[in-house]
């Protein structure tokens, strides 16, 4: 069995591969903007260290518990994103490390402030007498650290300090630091702390974790977990994991407004975003928080403004946490198997950030994906009595079913004793994301909660992948009436109540008439043998647009201004087999839909 040893300091690395890896007594291992992947255990003698530095990766291939051992210490760095007031979720990459094998407990007390490449000063634990912690020397308030384990209640909150009783996959809570750190310790020119609410760099050190990591949750319960790994985490396989059903297969990440400068549990402004994966090839779908805001006690006070943040979720980078919700009382298990070579740089990967970043290019993901789906969806946004949005999705997809899908519909956990509120509701439950298949005729239940005659406010801000033809209303059971929210708003005066069958999303609006939706004749058809479907036009009216979907609603090709010909032809050869929308539209905007099928086999 080959076996990698370093007796020496090795300066740089490339792209490694081994079945285990040994790093002897006083050496170390530098690894710069690389992955390396140990099929096996890893041994760190007694100060035989890792330093993984700009964005490189550490991957295993273990298939059961950790055999990681060894005094020594990989060296990872991850930037937080909140300042002295707000917390970040985390879960940390490392444990303890000692000669015992396998995975460590964690403490913040592991936690280092960098100085050179490979150098660092542990960070002081400050009592929780000290509410605010500092850049430069590195200093943490103990105060701030908590864990949450299978609860629903505020209260469950677990204080955990300065002690090191973090388990491997726990997450836990910690806020930022004040002043700033100039130092400048690798080649990309960021600084330890810029000062703010940027990026505070952590030094996490200890014996890397690796390896199958139970994680408990309880039914209906929350949990706060996160990437265990010194790697990026593929959050969609972990979700989607079979043998992970324990959970509901969403995850749910904490935003803070960091406008608010206090540590008065009183002022805090907070919610948490959900994230449905929806399938492994997907880049998932995000709806962001709607801030609450809190009695001293922890109890809900009332609720502020959306939070707006636009992120990526798919790869959770080295430190995120996040909570997931029990669907039974169990285990799941993070999996060696669920990690990847994803660089937080990437279009698919961030750290809970305080404002949306800089578009990034698809050309600087460093892992090669053979499908990326961005699935037929839209955003809707319900102004809640002119105080706060609450951002909803709705996605389709061909597989999905009109009731519960596990890691596409993801469960509101808002609080219900919130004054106003807007959700869809499924189940006799409160979604934020549901997944449906495509059908003009559906109907999609919305709910909504007010109080103190509440205005309400309906509208469509964001359509991806969907028939920019196809119309979006809200349909008032009170009164019969149609919306159109796509183009348009919708605001009604609510009385105290809750409102769960009154309002639908439709996609036809019924009370045009039948007689004007056939005003024109048209006639579709589709010839398999010569890979082409036809538009008959008897009546040689304007045609403004065919446009051809599949049955996600993805536009598959639109032609423009036709004019009044008597037949149109156009090829299907190249599509795949299936079923698939053409939709006409005439010049006086009158619209015609048909379905086809194709399967481009020639008799």
């Amino acid at each position: 069995m080959k076996k990698l040893q370093f007796l020496l300091p090795l300066l740089l690395l490339p792209i490694v591969t081994q079945a285990q890896l040994y790093v002897s007594t006083n050496s170390y291992m530098y690894v710069k903007d690389q992955v390396v992947f140990v099929k096996q255990d890893i041994n760190l003698q007694n100060n035989g260290n890792m330093y993984m530095r700009n964005e490189s990766q550490l991957l295993q291939g273990t298939t059961g518990v950790s055999a990681n051992k060894g005094l020594g210490k990989v060296s990872v760095f991850q930037e937080g994103t909140a300042d002295n007031f707000d917390y970040n979720y985390w879960c940390s990459p490392v444990g303890n490390a000692s000669a015992a094998t396998g995975n460590e407990n964690f403490g913040i007390s592991m936690i280092h402030q960098p100085t050179t490449v490979t150098a660092s000063t542990q960070a002081t634990i400050l009592p929780s007498s000290n509410s605010n912690g500092t850049a430069n020397p590195l200093a943490i308030s103990s105060r701030w650290i908590y864990k949450f384990l299978s609860s629903t209640s505020y209260s469950q909150w677990i204080y955990v300090g300065g002690a090191s009783t973090l388990a491997p996959g726990q997450g836990f809570s910690m806020k930022g630091t004040a002043g700033t750190d100039p130092t400048i310790v690798e080649a990309n020119g960021i600084q330890n702390n810029p000062g703010g609410s940027g990026s505070q760099r952590y030094d996490f050190r200890g014996k890397p974790n690796d390896g199958n990591i139970l994680v408990t949750v309880a039914t209906n319960n929350l949990t706060l977990t996160g990437n265990p790994y010194p790697s990026a985490l593929n959050v969609n396989a972990f979700l989607l994991d079979a043998t992970n059903n324990a959970a509901t297969g969403i995850a749910y990440y904490w935003e803070q407004d960091k406008t608010v400068n206090s540590h008065n549990v009183g002022l805090y402004k907070g919610g948490y975003g959900a994230y449905s994966p929806i399938s492994l090839g997907s880049n998932g779908v995000y709806v962001p928080a709607t801030f609450n805001s809190y009695n001293s006690d922890g109890s809900l006070n009332g609720v502020g403004t959306s939070s707006g943040l636009i992120i990526e979720r798919k790869y959770a980078p080295i430190g995120q946490g996040f909570m997931i919700k029990g669907a039974s009382s169990g285990t799941v298990t993070l999996k060696n198997a669920h990690r990847a070579y994803y660089k937080e740089s990437g279009a698919l990967s961030q750290f809970e950030r305080s404002q949306e970043p800089a578009p990034k290019k698809l050309a600087e993901t460093t892992e090669s994906e053979s499908i990326v789906i961005t699935e037929a969806q839209f955003k809707l946004n319900i102004i809640l009595d002119n105080q706060f949005t609450r951002q909803i999705a709705l996605v389709f997809l061909p597989e999905a079913t009109d009731g519960i899908d596990v890691g596409i519909d993801a469960l509101s956990i808002a609080p219900d004793d919130l004054p106003n509120d807007a959700y869809f509701f499924l189940d006799n439950s409160k979604y934020v994301i549901q997944g449906t298949s495509f059908d003009s005729n559906k109907r999609i239940p919305l709910g909504v909660k007010a109080a103190n005659n509440a205005s309400i406010k309906f509208y469509v801000p964001e359509v991806t992948n969907f028939d920019p033809t196809q119309m979006i209303y809200l349909y008032d059971g009170a009164d019969d009436s149609y919306h159109d929210i796509k183009n348009g708003s919708y605001e009604v005066t609510l009385p105290t109540g809750i409102y769960n069958s009154r309002f639908q999303i439709t996609f036809v609006n019924t009370a045009l008439g039948v007689g004007e939706t056939i005003k024109h004749n048209f006639g579709i058809t589709q010839d398999n043998a010569s890979q082409t479907f036809t538009v008959q036009n008897p009546n040689l009216a304007n045609l403004k647009s065919v446009v051809l979907f599949d049955i996600t609603g993805k536009s598959i090709f639109k032609k423009d201004n036709l004019g009044t010909n008597e037949k149109y032809s156009f090829s299907t050869s190249g599509l795949s087999k299936g079923v698939y929308i053409v939709d006409l539209v005439a010049s006086d905007n009158q619209k015609f839909s048909q379905k086809i099928i194709v399967n481009n086999q020639k008799n």
